[in-house]
């Protein structure tokens, strides 16, 4: 006889805490061997995920709770990920809703709780870090109910169960004055308040697709939950495409979870995740099913992409020096194979066989996508992101951004000035006690393209930015681009002390001495609106009145480091950024070179 199942999704806000509380859950489950060495955030297992310290792409695991098995999901916290988040709701009874004792709900928490909702979810609520200075439990708990009413919910919706907690402290409890050093609260709510699954295992096989996963000893592995019936390890089955044909295979390996691992299973029944061997060309949101009876499942609906930027082959005069990967067919078929995983991502061709059209949900979305790209040694070139009008009942829409900014109070009225400026519309502003105020804005998405470097110079590094797609809606007006000039380099070299000494008074670079250049390529900001060419390749002339050593203690201001998200938002609609395994370049497009 099979165990009781529940299937539960962790959402949230962008570091609120989820995958640090699954951490805790985990532990407490004793999935882990006494004296076993366990890292912090062990779902994220992606490289970039650690080094950024947010989830990229959901996964799922399985502790057993009171001989229950207990699926958890857990999801990305930023907007650019939303369509992890939607595809893996089907899979799911209930889910577990948690959000910053000091910080309440946020624009992610809204899109979140939005499509829990519609999907008919009861959510529990998790009101986390309640050990943390400044942390007010009872205010969060207020305003996630306020969320909930915005959003619609229903009676049952709105009498959400809530627990206090600590991911960190590894423990929940269900009032402020109860005693707990544990997480066997919130597994007891997961029992009593997630619904056990509905599927039917005598109905016919249905499993839909929802991750796609690849071992080099079976090849592509499909994930999802058995929403009806009964699979078994080498048996038939039959996968519905999306366009409706339907391609027979057999069942090569069947697995289920069991804490981080994977374990094998001759069967598996109604309301399992299981993960299935045998498809080598299954994608996210299709059926497996019976082959005597094959009835399709919904196709997995996510929201549209809001952004677009043209991925291009290196045509550079540095191109092809760096990278092993840098023709057209093998970034086209990169970026087709990203198509298979990436739910929310969209690719198309254009008149040049050298130029893809990528949309995403953000600049985040995109530039995980690049980064990842170059780390597999891939070379290319990237446009300045754009957004994605829309046209409704004849009338151009653009997408609109709820944002929310945390800024000291001397940087609130500056804030408020630009974004004003970038066609924004406050919607509330809350002064803090701590020296800080928490702004509400709706703007276009287009106001917000190169907005985060601004914020941050305009808060000397001290503001929170967050923000969300809101909705789309009619055509604002011009919002004027206001960024200084470039410095761009005029011939081919490598930068110098000297030349670049010269030039300091000219604005601030991006580089720093003894870096290779190219004519075109930019070199730095000007500190006027211009853009202008600059030598930075000329060297002194050495005499014998003049010793090479004279200018050692003389020293060049810090340079401005371009990272790949700040390259993304400082580029303007004539420049593009050079993408390879090891170098980010800012640069002209050759027809806009500045003419000497």
């Amino acid at each position: 006889m099979s165990l009781p199942i529940r299937n539960v999704a962790i959402i949230a806000h962008v570091d609120h805490g989820k995958t640090t509380l699954v951490d805790a859950l985990l532990r407490q489950s004793g999935i882990f061997r006494e004296g076993e060495e366990v890292p912090d955030c062990v779902m994220d297992s992606n490289d970039i995920e650690r080094e950024r310290g947010i989830t990229i792409l959901s996964k799922n695991t399985a502790v057993r709770y009171k001989e229950t098995v207990i699926n958890i999901i857990d999801t990305p916290g930023h907007a650019d990920f939303g369509g992890e988040v939607e595809r893996v709701l089907g899979m799911v009874d209930g889910c577990i809703l948690i959000v910053d004792a000091n910080e309440g709900p946020m624009p992610q928490t809204r899109f979140v709780l939005k499509k829990a909702l519609e999907k008919g979810l009861r959510p529990i609520v998790v009101i986390n870090k309640i050990d943390r200075h400044r942390a007010s439990p009872h205010t969060a708990v207020d305003k996630v109910l306020d969320l909930f009413l915005e959003l619609g919910a229903d009676d049952d919706q709105c009498e959400f169960p809530y627990l206090f907690a600590s991911g960190l402290g590894g423990f929940a409890k269900r009032t402020l004055e109860d005693e707990s050093s544990d997480m066997q609260p919130m597994f007891e709510y997961i029992l009593e308040y997630v619904p056990p699954p509905v599927g039917n295992p005598e109905k016919s096989l249905q499993m839909q697709v929802t991750t796609l996963d690849y071992s080099e000893y079976v090849g592509r592995i499909v994930i999802g939950k058995i929403h009806n019936g009964v699979i078994k390890a080498g048996q038939l089955a039959s996968l519905i495409k999306e366009d409706g044909s339907i391609v027979k295979s057999k069942i090569s390996k069947l697995m289920g979870f069991e804490g981080l691992k994977r374990i094998e299973l001759q069967e598996a029944s109604a309301g399992n995740i299981v993960a299935v061997a045998g498809f080598s060309d299954a994608n996210i949101g299709e059926t497996i099913t019976c082959p005597n009876d094959p009835q399709a499942l919904p196709l997995i609906k996510v929201d549209e992409p809001t952004l677009q930027m043209t991925f291009s082959v290196n045509d550079s005069p540095f191109a092809g020096q760096e990278g092993k990967l840098v023709t057209s067919r093998q970034v086209r078929d990169r970026l087709m194979r990203e198509l298979e995983t990436n739910v929310a991502l969209r690719v198309e061709e254009t008149d040049s066989p050298d130029k893809f059209l990528v949309s995403g949900r953000g600049e985040l979305h995109l530039g995980i996508l690049i980064e990842n790209m170059r780390r597999e040694g891939y070379e290319f070139q990237v446009s300045q992101p754009q957004v994605i009008y829309r046209e409704v009942n004849s009338q151009p829409y653009e997408p609109f951004e709820y944002l929310v900014l945390d800024v000291p109070e001397d940087g609130v009225g500056s804030c408020i000035e630009r974004l004003g400026q970038r066609r924004a519309e406050m919607q509330d502003m809350l002064v803090g006690g701590n020296g800080r105020t928490q702004l509400d804005f709706v703007v276009p998405a287009r106001g917000l393209i190169g907005f985060r470097g601004e914020f941050m110079r305009m808060t000397r590094g001290e503001g929170i930015m967050n923000h969300s797609f809101l909705e789309y809606r009619a055509l604002s007006g011009d919002i004027e681009a206001r960024r200084n000039g470039v410095l761009i380099s005029f011939e081919e070299g490598v930068s110098t002390f000297y030349a670049m000494k010269n030039a300091e008074d000219r604005g601030v670079f991006f580089i720093t001495p003894g870096t290779k250049v190219y004519r075109g390529m930019i070199v730095g900001e000007n500190n006027r609106p211009q853009d202008l060419e600059l030598n930075i390749c000329k060297t002194k002339q050495l005499t014998n009145h003049r010793a090479a050593t004279g200018d050692e203690l003389v020293q060049l201001q810090a340079p401005m480091e371009m990272s790949l998200e700040r390259a993304l938002e400082y580029i303007g609609n004539d420049e593009l950024v050079e993408v390879t395994p090891q170098s980010i370049r800012l640069r002209k497009l050759s027809k806009k070179l500045v003419k000497r």
